[in-house]
């Protein structure tokens, strides 16, 4: 691999990646650690776009499990990733990094809409671009939203940051018989029934193209790494 694999990324962050040792919310010590990181890859040259989810907060799925309706649920659970974004938005500029959350669902008076074009002019003037509010509609994980986002800014490759390193087999915190994959085919997560990312995900990702890298976000340091070619995590393509 090249010192630095790629121009332009999307990172894919998990709500629940916020909360640190909370058992809710969002830890302000966890989301100023990973500003830093986003600004010593920014420093990099690297062009970053940002999805969050809400999970954290609210995980619209699980309450419609609870007998809510599932386009209300989902509808909550992509406010809560505004919330996120809006937290990360201002630690990033607390360090002096431009940064623009676009929201699928308008409210101006806190986000700005989404347009591609729009997201595209901020990525080359070297703005931070956090996505927020999911794809705008229910029944689509932010997941989903990282990988349609990822292809329409030309993305070169989806990060997807989480609490362990890598894909195992089985949840490595349940089974202490879960084995870790390095690298993994599109097909192979699909054919595995993997849970790290739903399939429509990893069917768009698939159909496009699109690499997609799972590492762990809590070590210091990762993203940086990740974005330098170093073999950590577990890779998704071909």
């Amino acid at each position: 691999m090249n010192e630095i694999d790629f121009k332009r990324v999307l990172l894919k962050l998990s709500g629940e990646a916020l909360m640190g040792d909370e058992d809710y919310g969002i830890s302000p010590v966890v989301v100023e650690n990973i500003s830093y990181e986003i600004k010593e890859v920014l420093e990099l040259g690297i062009e970053i776009a940002i999805v969050i989810g809400g999970g954290n907060i609210f995980r619209g799925i699980k309450a419609a499990a609870h007998g809510m309706d599932r386009s209300s649920a989902d509808y909550m659970g992509m406010l809560a990733t505004v919330i996120n974004s809006l937290a990360l938005q201002d630690a990033l500029e607390q360090l002096g990094v431009p940064t623009r959350v676009l929201s699928a669902i308008e409210m101006r008076q806190i986000a700005e809409p989404y347009f591609r074009r729009t997201a595209l002019r901020y990525l080359e003037s070297k703005n931070i671009v956090i996505f927020a509010a999911g794809t705008g509609n229910p029944y689509f994980s932010t997941d989903t939203a990282a990988a349609l986002r990822a292809k329409e800014i030309d993305a070169q490759v989806m990060l997807k940051a989480t609490k362990v390193d890598g894909v195992y087999s089985a949840d490595p915190l349940k089974d202490r018989n879960a084995r870790r994959f390095y690298k993994l085919s599109y097909i192979d997560v699909l054919d595995k029934n993997l849970k790290f990312i739903d399939a429509t995900a990893i069917s768009l990702c698939r159909d496009n193209n699109l690499p997609i890298i799972v590492f762990n976000q809590t070590v210091p340091g990762n993203i940086k790494k990740v974005i330098l070619g170093e073999r950590i995590g577990t890779r998704i393509e071909g």
